[in-house]
């Protein structure tokens, strides 16, 4: 596992972070970035068509046993974030209407203003490399 991963969690404080992301997400709080920097983004949601909706319903059932790691945002400008990784299984089906069981990797940043929490979803694709579940 990379340096840069931190997997120094308790179950609660994960609950803790899970449960906010949640809170945003139920609220509409939050994106699922989708700019040329996240193609796979795009090519899942494309594939899949999923609907906002749909995305929403996909990040409400993550849970804590999902956690992977966090790590430090190393974009320019933003070091002081925190990005939480987790990795869940989800059953889709894409447009020709064929069901994949897949692991999806999630990457969320939780951004805290002034008028309150908002996520956005910085990854949000099937998994492309191996990765350490902290709970499981």
């Amino acid at each position: 596992m990379s340096q840069y991963y931190n997997q120094d969690y308790t179950k609660e404080e994960i609950s803790a972070v899970l449960q906010k992301i949640q809170e945003c997400v139920s609220s509409g709080k939050y994106s699922v970035a989708q700019n040329e920097n996240r193609e796979e983004n795009v090519a899942l949601i494309r594939e899949y068509n999923l609907t906002s909706d749909k995305q929403r319903r996909i990040l409400m059932q993550i849970g804590v046993d999902d956690f992977c790691h966090s790590l430090q945002n190393i974009k320019p400008g933003f070091e002081h974030e925190v990005l939480y990784v987790f990795c869940t299984q989800v059953t889709l089906f894409n447009i020709a209407d064929e069901e994949k069981q897949l692991d999806l990797y999630t990457k969320f940043n939780i951004i805290d203003l002034a008028m309150g929490s908002r996520v956005v979803v910085i990854s949000f694709h099937e998994r492309n490399k191996p990765i350490d579940y902290l709970f499981r």
